[in-house]
Formats: C-alpha cells, structure tokens, sequence
C-alpha cells in the first residue's frame, strides 16, 4: 500500500523535490559502490589469474614460456624477469588489480544506476540518443580494447630488443600492468572519434561535407597521435591502432553524408500535414514614413480649447 501510494504521488513528468532528489542519488550511489566492493571480494580469489591473463602473451612473445614461480628461479637468460619491489606490493598490487577488476566486472550494476537517476529526466528523443551512444560506444571501446592486447606481445618484443648483450631485463610487474591498463584505455577511447563526429552531425554541428573535406590532416593527425601513443618505435605497432581509426572514420563521414541527404530532402518537402511551418522572425526595416493629410470630414479644431476644465486660448 505504502509502494503503491508514493507512485500516485510522483510526478507524471519524474519532479521530485531536492531532499528527494538527493535521497535517491544516495541510495543508487550506495547500491552501485556494494557491487563493486562484493566483485572486488571476489576477483580478489582470483587475482594472479587475471595478472596472468594480461601478461603471458608479452612473457610468450619475448621468448619466456615459464610461469612466474620458474621465472622467480632463473638468474640469467634471453627472456625479460617479472618481478615486485618492496615488502608492501604483493598486497597494494593484488589490491589494484582486485578493484581494477571489481569496477570493469560490476559495471552493468553502476552504469544501470546511473541511467535509472538520469533518464527520468531526459526527454523521448534524448533517450533513443542515449541508447544509440551506449549501444555503439561500448563495442567500439572493446574493439580497441582487444586491438590493444593483441599488439601489447610486439610491443613488447621490440622494445626488449633495444636492451645490450648479455644484460637482465627486470619489468616491475605493476609498472607493466600500468603500462597495459593505459594502452587499453588509450585504444579503446581512441575507437570512440567517429561516434563523436556522427553525434556532432546529428546535432548538426557538423557536416559530412567539411568532414570529408578534413580527410588528409585526419589522416596525418591520426598517424602522428597512433606514434605518440604507442611506447614502442615499430610501423607495425602504430598502424594497428591507427588504420581502423581511418577505416571508422571514413565510415563516420560515409554516414554523415547520406544523413545530410535525407535532411535535405526532407527540408525540401516542407512540413507535414500535422507540424507547424517555420515562422521568420527576422525584424525588417518599415522604410520611410509617409505623411498622411487631414480628410475635411474632420472638424476644424476651435482656437479656444477646454483644458482641465478651464478655457485656454491658443
């Protein structure tokens, strides 16, 4: 009963008042924050597993098929060593790694609590705008995501090929995690230009035509920030991260062209049958004033006026 009573007293339109307002944010915010401490919990079972998943294709490309149990053991050889400085990081990198891992798995959980506190206040048509922009920004950042894992093994086994002679190679592990974590977020944010530029022209801020316009800086641009980018000084490196770039960009400004088109066409038209035209509200000049005469029909104003009363003579 109590349920059933609030929802008559809501708003049609999702008004709430401000202690409202602030009451939900803080339950949706204490929702999202126990899933992500509970998957925390739980990937921390499990968090050597994930530290090996990220780091035996770069052990295997660099010459080193041993865990890191028989790497521990070799003094000398032609692979990189893995290793941990200091008493503390065992514990503070399983602890990164296990909350790294809670808020990349219990992400359905919060960004379903974030929409559920924004869309009541979003219109119709900024909905289906939002769904297309999660819908498609999310496999694009997966994209480069993978793209970046798969060419983080020949990074690495040509950067290693800069080290001397019969020289050691020590990799601080979280070092290398953090150098994993930023190529994947630097590639999967990457992979999100086109569907920026595709929102940009659905807004109408810009047009297929300047994009197509724009292709050779993109492309130069494009190259010389996959160079910045990649740590690693080999062509192959780069040009995985920046040919399918040029590919969805050129595939954003495809787009662009055939929706300006159809926006052409359908101003062409006009307005439909049931939508109102546009109304000109530009302000224009009224030109020179033109000097009407008095029609005779009027009577001739006396000399003698009546003014508050009294007679005044003019």
């Amino acid at each position: 009963m109590l349920k059933s009573a609030r929802k008559e007293e809501m708003d049609p339109e999702g008004r709430m008042p401000l202690a409202d307002h602030l009451r939900e944010l803080r339950n949706r915010l204490a929702k999202a924050m126990l899933a992500i401490v509970v998957v925390t919990v739980v990937a921390a079972f499990f968090y050597k597993n994930i530290i090996e998943f990220f780091t035996n294709p770069i052990l295997h490309a660099v010459g080193c098929d041993s865990s890191f149990a028989e790497l521990a053991h070799q003094r000398s050889g032609t692979c990189a060593r893995i290793v941990l400085n200091g008493l503390l990081t065992p514990f503070t990198l399983a602890l990164k790694v296990s909350l790294m891992a809670g808020v990349i798995f219990a992400s359905p959980v919060w960004l379903y609590q974030l929409w559920a506190f924004v869309a009541p206040g979003l219109h119709k048509h900024e909905r289906k705008y939002a769904y297309a922009f999660v819908g498609t920004g999310v496999p694009l950042f997966l994209c480069g995501a993978f793209f970046a894992y798969k060419t983080l093994p020949t990074m690495a086994k040509v950067l290693l090929q800069f080290s001397p002679a019969d020289l050691d190679n020590q990799l601080p592990l979280d070092d290398l995690l953090d150098l994993i974590v930023r190529m994947v977020l630097v590639f999967g944010l990457s992979f999100e230009l086109p569907l920026l530029l595709v929102m940009l022209n659905l807004t109408g801020v810009l047009t297929g035509t300047r994009m197509l316009g724009w292709w050779r800086g993109m492309i130069i641009g494009i190259t010389v920030f996959a160079a910045v980018a990649t740590p690693s000084t080999d062509p192959l490196t780069m040009l995985a991260l920046a040919g399918p770039i040029w590919v969805l960009y050129f595939c954003a400004t495809a787009f662009s062209l055939l929706n300006d088109r159809r926006k052409s066409r359908r101003d062409a038209m006009g307005p439909a049958d049931d939508e109102a035209s546009d109304l000109d509200l530009t302000p224009e000049g009224v030109g020179e004033v033109e000097t009407v005469t008095a029609s005779r029909s009027l009577p001739e104003q006396s000399t003698t006026e009546r003014v508050n009363g009294y007679d005044d003579v003019t």
